[in-house]
């Protein structure tokens, strides 16, 4: 059995792009070709390439990734006990960073300047002060959260209109997404995944795509965060871990 480029893609969750360039660098070269020059991949590429997903999950480099695969001296598991204690560290330490944070900006108290008044005009019935002093106890040391203080004390009634209209929008255009059936790993997901990772950084702090795969995770697995996605539609805060979990991939391989 062969298998074509876009068959291989949609096996794995990647992109054809992402294929091309494995071949490009040597990393997963097709086994075959057709007579056209088209690639045609093989059970034992199929192998390799779930092998090369594994590492990249783990945040491995592609030539170390390379070097584990290829080298006959390496020691795979060695090296993956060693990597392992150092990822889960740092991906406890982001993750807890990450809820912490989310939670103040989805709620909206990044230190707003407003009064009861324009806090009703701009928010509605939503309170904007429901988790600052959990938020503020736990992560108030952070250069996050310190960097949204420094850029939300600045902020006027109508700047946070804006920031309220651009999420509106967003949920909008990306409730439609799912209503339509578009693939989380999709270009459509993909880029409205992005844009929610830019508008964090536009507004708040920034956010590598490592954090915004923690933030993913955490829309699935926090109740709070799950129901605040599913009341825009059902099924949407699935939709966008997928997305931001595709759309790290596409922007980081």
């Amino acid at each position: 059995m062969s298998y074509s480029v876009g068959q291989v893609a949609g096996f794995a969750g990647v992109t054809v792009r992402t294929l091309h360039h494995y071949d490009e660098i040597g990393l997963l070269v097709p086994g075959g070709r057709t007579h056209a020059g088209h690639r045609r991949y093989t059970d034992a590429d199929l192998d390799r390439l779930q092998q090369i997903l594994f590492y990249r999950e783990l945040g491995f480099p592609l030539d170390e990734v390379a070097a584990l695969l290829d080298d006959p001296a390496a020691d795979p598991q060695d090296h993956l006990r060693r990597q392992h204690d150092l990822l889960t560290a740092r991906i406890e330490k982001l993750q807890k960073m990450a809820a912490a944070v989310e939670h103040a900006m989805e709620a909206r108290t990044m230190g707003i300047q407003l009064t009861p008044e324009e806090r009703f005009e701009v928010f509605g019935d939503k309170d904007p002060e429901q988790y600052h002093d959990e938020a503020e106890q736990r992560w108030g040391n952070t250069e996050a959260w310190a960097e949204s203080q420094r850029r939300a004390a600045t902020y006027t009634k109508e700047d946070w209109k804006r920031v309220q209209a651009e999420v509106d929008d967003w949920q909008e255009r990306y409730a439609a997404l799912v209503d339509a059936g578009e693939d989380p790993a999709g270009e459509a997901a993909t880029d409205l995944a992005e844009e929610h990772r830019q508008h964090i950084a536009k507004w708040y702090f920034d956010v590598s795509y490592e954090m915004h795969r923690c933030f993913g995770e955490m829309y699935v697995s926090d109740e709070r965060f799950k129901a605040f996605y599913d009341a825009v539609r059902p099924g949407l805060a699935e939709h966008l871990r997928g997305a931001i979990l595709a759309n790290a991939d596409r922007r980081t391989s």
